[in-house]
């Protein structure tokens, strides 16, 4: 078996990256008791922004993603606190955008690089912001299911 092919290599690092995520939400889960963060946890707002800024400094909304399911299943988070950061992760993740632009553009992004990060940046906060309010009546008909 050839190491070099790139299908291998592609399929290797899904593997690789799935069971870092799987051991990743594990350890979330053992996480279940943090009273001295409750007031965070507890406050949807509070979890929207806490998602953005993880999101950028981990540059994964997949991550961030994984780390709220552990803490739903471990019962420390709210599952209107779980929406809202599920939220601010899809808002994080354009940071994405923002840092490749910089890097194409040899400084802050021009020209096409700048609309497309912005209307990316744009579409989701819009979204984000628009949904923010309705946690509440969207986690009562998710735990419907």
């Amino acid at each position: 078996m050839e190491f070099n092919n790139p299908v291998f290599q592609t399929l290797l690092g899904l593997v690789i990256f799935y069971i870092g995520l799987k051991m990743f939400s594990g350890g979330m889960k053992s996480m279940s008791h943090l009273e001295q963060l409750e007031w965070f946890l507890g406050n949807p707002y509070w979890m929207f922004l806490g998602a953005i800024v993880c999101t950028l400094l981990w540059q994964s909304s997949s991550l961030t993603t994984t780390a709220v399911i552990g803490l739903v299943a471990s019962g420390a988070l709210p599952l209107p606190s779980a929406i809202a950061a599920i939220l601010g992760a899809n808002v994080g993740t354009t940071g994405t955008i923002w840092i490749a632009g910089m890097l194409v553009s040899d400084g802050f992004p021009e020209g096409i690089t700048k609309q497309v990060a912005l209307v990316h940046t744009g579409v989701n906060a819009v979204m984000a912001i628009a949904l923010l309010p309705l946690v509440q009546p969207i986690a009562r008909f998710i735990s419907r299911f």
